[in-house]
């Protein structure tokens, strides 16, 4: 049995040391070599101030080795090479070409970040080289029209910016607002959604400032923004810097509502650092099952998943969210290839992953499917509200259609 740790660290070495180059590029897509496999290709911060996220990458390659053992896709078996990017555009965008024009794969799959999808999205393009289900919400990487050879797969940020305002409205009328964002384009999206859906009610916001993915400590923001009075802090960064906000927060006893974006709503890699004590209470939007919440522990799903990670995945964490949202990115994408048949050309592969209808994106919650069409690249459209309870996440609302949010 291959772990899935053994897969991704391969890959890991041979594009450190530069292994894979043109001199080893194996077999052309045209090449009769290629027929038994189905080459895929992507980018994640396995190393840098963003590997929590990592865990995407890891679940994704141990999720293609179970379909592997099961006979591949249609007779074919899934090769995923997966290098590190250190979460730095310049080396995406490196990587990125080293996957399409040495590694020969078909497409590029699930690469991880806004900075880094957007430094190769027009590389791709260009080369008419499928760019599906990226892990990123900005809006932008979903523009059918202009970029027809890149999707998306999560719901927007933009999106849950505005899902949080109207919450924030009917809950927490008048109350002051204080926004801490990443100082880049996946921050910007939810604050930008938030304005928007607040409308006037925008004057709630009396404070935000940023930080920077490299930051080492959050202590000054946050004394800043407890020092404007507000009584809600919305959070949207890495799970890495959410921990220490709470961290700090506990500390010098400010206790606002926190709301936390779903990128960062991780048990395993933001609650649990910053203390499942210093988390209760905790609001954040989901759109994946908590395998740790008890109401899920006779659902099928999770009952599969903890099988999964014991036999595929046996040295991640059963509480990461990010690992969860691996699992189901690949079974989407495992979904489009069944799909093609037996025609695994460029076309075929982007075609059908504009053709989803309601596919049951294992662990999703109840009510929350994938689809698609020509002119709709975002797979996702539905998020709920969840709050910590010191365990696990539980549901504080119905499934909300983010289409409707974006009229």
């Amino acid at each position: 049995m291959r772990r899935a740790s053994q897969v991704i660290s391969i890959s890991l070495i041979a594009g450190a040391l530069g292994w894979l180059d043109a001199t080893n590029a194996g077999p052309s897509l045209d090449d009769a070599a290629t027929v038994d496999e189905i080459r895929i290709g992507s980018v994640m911060p396995f190393t840098g101030p963003l590997a929590a996220f990592s865990s995407i990458g890891k679940a994704e390659a141990a999720y293609f080795d179970m379909i592997n053992d099961h006979g591949g896709i249609n007779g074919r078996k899934v090769r995923l090479i997966s290098y590190d990017d250190n979460s730095d555009p310049a080396a995406a965008k490196e990587q990125t070409q080293k996957l399409v024009e040495s590694d020969q794969v078909r497409l590029i799959f699930g690469s991880f970040g806004t900075a880094s999808n957007f430094a190769v999205r027009s590389y791709l393009n260009e080369r008419h080289v499928p760019h599906l289900f990226v892990a990123s919400g900005a809006a932008a990487l979903n523009a059918p029209q202009a970029f027809p050879w890149t999707m998306g797969w999560q719901p927007q940020s933009r999106s849950e910016g505005r899902i949080y305002a109207n919450y924030l409205k009917a809950s927490y009328p008048e109350r002051k607002i204080a926004v801490l964002w990443q100082n880049d384009q996946f921050g910007r999206d939810m604050l930008m959604g938030l304005v928007e859906s607040l409308g006037d009610d925008a004057r709630m916001i009396v404070s935000d400032t940023t930080f920077d993915i490299s930051d080492k400590s959050i202590s000054k923001q946050i004394n800043l923004l407890q020092s404007s009075g507000a009584e809600i802090l919305l959070f949207d960064g890495s799970p890495a810097i959410a921990a220490l906000a709470l961290r700090h927060m506990a500390e010098i006893g400010w206790h606002p509502v926190f709301i936390l974006d779903n990128a960062s709503a991780s048990i395993a890699n933001a609650l649990r650092p910053a203390g499942l004590e210093n988390s209760v209470g905790v609001v954040s939007a989901a759109f994946l099952k908590d395998p740790g919440d008890a109401a899920h522990k006779d659902d099928a799903d999770v009952k599969e998943w903890a099988s999964f990670m014991d036999k595929y995945y046996p040295d991640g964490d059963k509480s990461d969210s990010n690992a969860v949202f691996g699992y189901a990115a690949a079974a989407t994408l495992v979904e489009v290839l069944r799909q093609c048949g037996d025609d695994l050309s460029r076309d075929s592969i982007m075609q059908h992953a504009q053709g989803l209808k309601n596919f049951p994106v294992p662990l999703a919650l109840e009510g929350i499917t994938a689809s698609t069409g020509p002119n709709d690249f975002r797979p996702i459209k539905q998020l709920r509200l969840v709050q910590f309870d010191g365990e696990s996440w539980t549901a504080i609302g119905d499934v909300i259609d983010t289409a409707f949010q974006d009229k």
